[in-house]
């Protein structure tokens, strides 16, 4: 599998991006500056605190500001339908994104569907949404999913116990503004957990049947990045310098999505999500070495740069650097303290068929995996997982 050279891609990247200290007065700047007077602002309770600057910049400037923050865990499409009305309710003008990939996949579909022109159903899938009306800003606090600069946005399906995507250039944010500083306070378990996102996200575009030379440059410099520093950054949550690394291969990682996307790893994290509520990033860690091992074989030399940007010396053998690479990522996962077996979060072995058959419905990703993956190849992953 080599990059598609001649291959078409889009790259739809944030209108606007502000890096570094004094990002989120610059969003607040820019709202003002847009005369917005009623702003929506999309959060979690654990990010509440963090939203206080913005709203005070705000309201000192006679801007009114609307905290939505029932978010529990990763958005549901009944949680979503929440916060479309409160946004509705307030008569919103532009909506922010403030958090983790929860709340700015909230925020990117309320700007979306705000009109009422479209509903939630007739979106799910790619290329559905017909436009955008709401200026959109995303704030991410976390530096994990890379949302702030991705068309997409993912939603929890209550009654399929399945995540499902919402694909569309209109879901990229106006502007996105990433200041490190608002990383320091996550805890080492949710840097571990994002942080390993977004070496998934990275990963997986540079090993993909639609891989592109484009976004090769940013799949390999985020994996170095967090190769580098994830481990810094779960131990020394406040080194700014682990944390703006961490922070930048996040950024690359979102870059990475819309243009070529991931593949077998996340479609078979989406049930471990859907049913067991386990957080995107820790699924993504259970499975990664697992699928790696899987797909090794369809294109050792690609892995093999893969293992070399996790910092494994070349040995000249393509096939040993990629699985020294897989070794490589188990071990950045024990460092970080991120369990890697299911059955330490209590899913049944019994439970693997039925993963496996809901798994098989991602084919947005699998499509895209180096390897065909098959239904007993899904099964043999979370055996290996469990």
């Amino acid at each position: 599998m080599e990059s598609g050279e001649q291959r078409l891609i889009s790259m739809v990247n944030a209108g606007t991006l502000t890096f570094g200290p004094g990002a989120l007065q610059r969003c607040a700047f820019d709202l003002v500056s847009r005369r917005a007077t009623s702003v929506f602002i999309a959060t979690t309770e654990p990010t509440l605190f963090l939203c206080r600057p913005l709203v005070e910049t705000l309201e000192a400037a006679g801007v009114r500001a609307t905290l939505w923050h029932d978010l529990v865990g990763e958005p549901t499409l009944k949680e979503f339908e929440a916060a479309l009305a409160a946004a509705r309710a307030c008569e919103a003008d532009a909506v922010v994104g403030l958090g983790g990939g929860s709340a700015m996949d909230v925020a990117k579909l309320v700007a979306a569907l705000y009109d009422g022109r479209q509903g939630i159903m007739e979106v799910l899938g790619t290329d559905l949404v017909a436009c955008r009306d709401l200026w959109l800003a995303c704030v991410p606090t976390t530096a994990g999913t890379g949302s702030e600069v991705t068309p997409i946005a993912i939603l929890g399906d209550e009654d399929e116990d399945l995540k499902k995507g919402v694909v569309s250039p209109h879901l990229v944010p106006d502007a996105a503004y990433l200041d490190p500083a608002l990383t320091v306070t996550m805890p080492p378990s949710v840097t571990a957990a994002t942080g390993l996102d977004a070496l998934t996200h990275c990963i997986e575009a540079y090993a993909n049947r639609f891989a592109h030379p484009l976004i090769d440059v940013y799949a390999l410099g985020g994996i170095r990045l967090i190769a580098d520093n994830i481990e810094r950054a779960c131990k020394h949550g406040d080194d700014l310098k682990a944390r703006s690394a961490m922070m930048i291969a996040s950024y690359y990682g979102g870059l990475c999505l819309g243009p070529v996307n991931t593949a077998a790893v996340h479609a078979l994290a989406y049930p471990l999500g859907g049913e067991f509520h386990i957080a995107h990033g820790v699924a993504n860690a259970l499975l990664l070495p697992h699928v790696l091992r899987l797909n090794i074989e369809a294109s050792p030399e690609r892995y093999a740069d893969i293992a070399q940007a996790l910092g494994v010396a070349p040995s000249g053998d393509p096939m040993a650097d990629a699985l020294a690479g897989v070794e490589r990522v188990i071990a950045l996962a024990d460092a970080c303290g991120i369990k890697r077996r299911l059955s330490d979060f209590g899913i049944e072995r019994q439970a693997i068929p039925r993963m496996a058959t809901a798994a098989m419905k991602v084919t947005r990703l699998l499509e895209r995996n180096p390897r065909v993956l098959t239904e007993a190849d899904a099964r043999a992953i979370y055996e290996a997982a469990w």
